[in-house]
């Protein structure tokens, strides 16, 4: 495995396959670290993942966690920006830097509340226009971790 992009991607109790596998591929191929945090709701193991299609798993720097604390507790010095809707700071104006880990919440219920308002300045949105709810969970972190990689120019 070649050295990590100095990135991650935390997700908190991801729930859809799907979106973790598609995450787990664009982390493969930028070279970032995905954390995985709390319950998942499914299962990682290798006959799951094979028949999901993701072989590629084995390549990828997955990361276990029981919750944000232990995550955290791990990297005292580690900067978190957290994705919401209700962030009052769009992706494009916020500063990102090596190292920092974006952190999306699970599918159906986003961040707790609690966590945003305790951390508003590195809370960051996605404008999103019209009707929509919301986006889907691996497209978000795409948009983001893209952003993060072009403003810290590595993507030459």
């Amino acid at each position: 495995m070649e050295p990590a992009i100095p990135f991650n991607i935390v997700l908190i109790e991801p729930e859809i396959p799907p979106n973790t596998g598609n995450i787990a591929r664009l982390c493969g191929a930028t070279r970032t670290v995905l954390h995985l945090v709390g319950k998942l709701g499914f299962s990682t193991d290798d006959r799951s993942l094979k028949r999901a299609g993701l072989d590629y798993w084995s390549e990828i720097d997955v990361r276990y966690w029981q919750d944000l604390d232990e995550l955290k507790a791990a990297h005292p010095g580690g900067r978190f920006v957290y994705t919401s809707k209700k962030g009052e700071t769009s992706y494009v104006s916020f500063s990102f830097r090596e190292g920092d880990f974006l952190v999306f919440g699970k599918e159906t219920q986003g961040l707790p509340e609690e966590l945003l308002e305790n951390n508003r300045d590195s809370t960051i949105r996605i404008p999103i226009f019209g009707k929509v709810r919301s986006l889907n969970l691996s497209t978000a972190a795409g948009i983001v971790l893209y952003e993060a990689l072009r403003q810290t120019g590595r993507l030459s």
